[in-house]
């Protein structure tokens, strides 16, 4: 499946937000395709799909058919999410073991995961589970299954870090969760697609593609190209 082809630039705007990149995510999101959320801001594109979209939403800790998260009277502590978010049930909603759910991930019946990230490179290689500092907590869960498993890798992230550094580099130098497995990146300033060619910009937010160039180590290419 391929990824709605974005505008080359939308300049003179804001830098999106969480839910602006979430609400892009699930418009280009295919008609019944078969998707997981990863843990953490990835989870916010299951409120911004529309009720006809016919996308199952996998669950790796067994779900399927997961809705949008769930408010008020509507929380049942026992529905949640991987991330232990309470969440709702379409019609159809099913229900099966851990195991059940990572062979899913690991057979390649998942059409496209949506995953955060610490560190994407130019080759598509993904960073997502630790940052290699001594205090840090690991946090694996699917995430290298879903890398691996799933037919298209998107990752929702800003682009930089609070101290200006960007997140989409020539080499990772974090621990790897699995090598030249994505193939396009959300963030706040601009939407990336890693092709064979080098990484091809579909769209910017409030920053111009030479601006974004001056701030990158890794080399751009304008999507009209």
């Amino acid at each position: 499946m391929t990824p709605t082809n974005t505008a080359p630039s939308v300049t003179g705007q804001d830098p999106l937000s969480k839910h602006d990149i979430a609400a892009l995510i699930a418009r280009d999101i295919p008609q019944g395709a078969f998707v997981n959320l990863g843990i953490g801001q990835p989870t916010l594109v299951a409120d911004h799909l529309p009720a006809d979209s016919g996308v199952v939403l996998h669950t790796e800790n067994g779900m399927l058919n997961m809705g949008p998260a769930a408010q008020g009277d509507a929380i049942d502590p026992d529905l949640t999410n991987a991330g232990k978010i309470p969440v709702t049930e379409l019609p159809g909603a099913a229900y099966f073991h851990h195991a059940d759910s990572f062979a899913m991930m690991r057979g390649g019946h998942l059409d496209i995961c949506v995953l955060g990230a610490f560190q994407v490179s130019a080759r598509g290689d993904l960073a997502n589970w630790h940052t290699g500092a001594p205090d840090a907590i690991p946090a694996v869960g699917g995430a290298m299954d879903l890398a691996i498993g799933a037919k298209q890798v998107f990752v929702m992230m800003t682009l930089f870090t609070k101290d200006g550094t960007p997140k989409l580099v020539p080499d990772c130098t974090y621990p790897l969760t699995g090598l030249g497995c994505v193939d396009r990146v959300y963030t706040d300033l601009a939407v990336f697609d890693i092709t064979p060619q080098g990484v091809r910009v579909a769209q910017t937010f409030g920053i111009t593609l030479d601006e974004l160039a001056a701030r990158m180590d890794v080399p751009l290419i304008a999507a009209e190209q």
